[in-house]
């Protein structure tokens, strides 16, 4: 069953007099497992690709099923939800709490799901980090942390509350080249272990390492093509972080 399912989405806004057709009847579907990349030039659609997608927005048209559930005709309530429970979003600039620790930061999903009391919340923020390479800088406020460290404490942030998926919205773009291939390292171990992940991008020295990369030109999806030889991509990122492959558990 696939995680995502979006048939005929059209988004249309209009500015003043102006229509402007984002995206056009795009089709696209995910499955559990999957890692994809998915890129355009500037108007191609791809930041309302994204925001549908996270249910940051509402298409006129079409259907957009996550996890089973019909999404293009929920209301703000079921909105909320989904962002909260099904969605774990990375963005660009980490978006993290300036005077509040990593293990804080991580804890925040949390609070808005009653599943969980607070000695339950601390030790699922606690096995995040470790997840995420971590364990030694729970403690540590953004201030304290590399580039790199509050991109990683975003990360075990977006699978506190184990999404879905993880929608990572140019995850790299605040990150210097050695940095980004960490992350890119550590989504591809994750990944490897079962997390659905679709990332925004416009590098394709960075798509490369998924599995499968789509784009979008003109609000329509124009190539929808699996990487070849992936596991020599994994090998080529690993090697050039440093030889072996880095681990994170």
């Amino acid at each position: 069953m696939a995680v995502i399912e979006l048939r005929g989405i059209t988004r249309i806004y209009k500015l003043e007099s102006v229509v402007v057709n984002a995206l056009r009847g795009v089709d696209f579907s995910a499955e559990s497992g999957e890692f994809v990349a998915v890129m355009g030039p500037s108007g191609s659609g791809k930041s309302t690709f994204m925001n549908i997608l996270g249910c940051l927005d509402k298409p006129n048209a079409g259907s957009y099923l996550l996890d089973g559930i019909e999404t293009a005709t929920s209301n703000a309530d079921v909105f909320a939800f989904i962002r909260n429970q099904k969605i774990g979003f990375v963005f660009q600039a980490f978006n993290l709490l300036t005077r509040t620790t990593a293990l804080e930061n991580v804890e925040l999903p949390l609070f808005y799901n009653r599943a969980y009391n607070k000695k339950e919340r601390k030790e699922r923020a606690k096995k995040c980090l470790k997840e995420v390479g971590l364990d030694e800088r729970m403690s540590h406020v953004p201030s304290q942390l590399s580039g790199g460290q509050q991109q990683r404490v975003a990360i075990a942030r977006a699978m506190v509350n184990d999404p879905a998926f993880m929608l990572a919205d140019e995850p790299t773009g605040n990150l210097d080249s050695e940095m980004s291939l960490e992350i890119m390292a550590l989504f591809q171990n994750l990944n490897e272990r079962g997390k659905t992940i679709i990332m925004v991008t416009h590098e394709p020295e960075l798509a490369v390492y998924t599995k499968r990369i789509v784009t979008l030109r003109d609000g329509a999806v124009v190539a929808d093509i699996p990487v070849k030889n992936r596991r020599s991509a994994a090998k080529d990122l690993r090697q050039k972080i440093g030889g072996t492959e880095r681990e994170y558990h």
